[in-house]
């Protein structure tokens, strides 16, 4: 298997699906480290167009995780935001890795 493949794929067993501080600096590091991911595919002629709308993913993704840690915001809400987050980034991954092979 494809380095980059098996990589994605222990990103996407890493991501968490609740809100804790430990979570939120786990999905930040993941968002970082798939980030990276998408550079080193970026550099690959076959790919570099198609990997654009994958990094347009990472910003929304970050900004639900950022409002899931407002401290005015309920427990319920900021687990609710930051499940929408963890989804995201899952279907993402999930998406690339269709793209990716």
């Amino acid at each position: 298997m494809n380095t980059i493949l098996e990589q994605l794929d222990q990103l996407f067993e890493r991501i968490p699906r609740r809100h804790t501080p430990d979570n939120v600096k786990e999905i930040y590091s993941i968002l970082d480290s798939y980030e990276d991911l998408l550079r080193e595919i970026e550099t690959e002629p076959a790919y570099e167009k198609n990997i654009v709308l994958f990094f347009d993913e990472l910003e929304p993704i970050r900004a639900i995780i950022k409002k899931s840690s407002d401290n005015k915001a309920s427990k319920k809400t900021k687990d609710t935001l930051f499940d929408e987050a963890s989804g995201n980034l899952k279907d993402t991954i999930e998406a690339l890795k269709l793209v990716y092979h």
